[in-house]
């Protein structure tokens, strides 16, 4: 009778046991996924009509028309029209913040760039050293901000 209490006892205690580490486990790779999904995205800025397509863990990203220039980190792009800067190297600091090398396809500017991630939702992209990010708009060139925020696109 005390054998199988001490039994029972101690089943129950490994049994929490097991539960309570695949209980951390399933929480820990939750957060892994998580974390390597910051810098894997689709974010638009609609105000300006430009957007990042980007995955700074495999660089693995292609510019739709412009093959030339293989698998790369990511690029940020127009809407509705084919120029693009091109993002050819980064650094992935944390889950939250990246620095970003950019030239523009022309190859004739580049510059350096931070991009933040400020909640699930939301990046800001800041301009650092280097050429100010021009885009196309209605056959003028026109300056994005210093600071430019985007929306992660599900």
């Amino acid at each position: 009778m005390i054998v199988t209490k001490l039994y029972h006892t101690l089943a129950t205690v490994m049994l929490t046991m097991a539960l309570s580490t695949l209980g951390t486990l399933a929480a820990s790779a939750q957060n892994d996924v998580k974390e390597k999904d910051s810098f894997r995205a689709y974010l638009i800025n609609n105000l300006y009509e430009v957007y990042l397509r980007i995955n700074l863990y495999d660089q693995n990203v292609e510019v739709p028309g412009q093959s030339l220039y293989g698998q790369l980190p990511g690029y940020l792009g127009k809407q509705r029209n084919a120029f693009c800067w091109v993002i050819v190297s980064c650094n992935v600091k944390n889950e939250r913040e990246a620095e970003l090398q950019l030239i523009n396809d022309f190859g004739s500017e580049d510059l350096t760039a931070t991009l933040t991630r400020e909640n699930d939702t939301l990046y800001t992209l800041r301009q650092g050293v280097g050429s100010t990010l021009k885009v196309p708009h209605n056959g003028k060139w026109r300056k994005l901000p210093k600071s430019l925020h985007f929306v992660r696109k599900k």
